[in-house]
């Protein structure tokens, strides 16, 4: 199962400040996660053949072995401690659950 998490920055948040979390919290925190199989963090940087901006800045994509799981994983306090800055640099983010055709 693969989640896809699409967001803008909140106004005022540095995109400097956010990257610097994720890549020292948050992909760590969330790979270490045993119901995690990968977790990646992806800046958009356009649209295919157009020089329109992307409708979001951040794309995130988790795979995961189980919903039950991830959830049980993501419940703990330690999790919601190193995620609640998430909460200050994303601006409505969307969780989409997809899975393989």
């Amino acid at each position: 199962m693969r989640i896809i998490v699409v967001f803008n920055l909140k106004e005022g948040v540095s995109a400097a400040d956010y990257e610097a979390w994720a890549k020292k919290d948050d992909i760590p925190g969330v790979n270490r996660l045993g119901s995690v199989e990968k977790f990646t963090v992806h800046k958009a940087t356009g649209l295919f053949g157009s020089d329109d901006a992307a409708p979001y800045q951040y794309i995130e994509v988790l795979d995961i072995n189980g919903m039950d799981p991830f959830v049980a994983d993501i419940s703990t306090e330690e999790f919601q401690a190193m995620a609640a800055p998430f909460q200050n640099f994303a601006e409505n983010p969307q969780f989409i659950l997809t899975e393989d055709i």
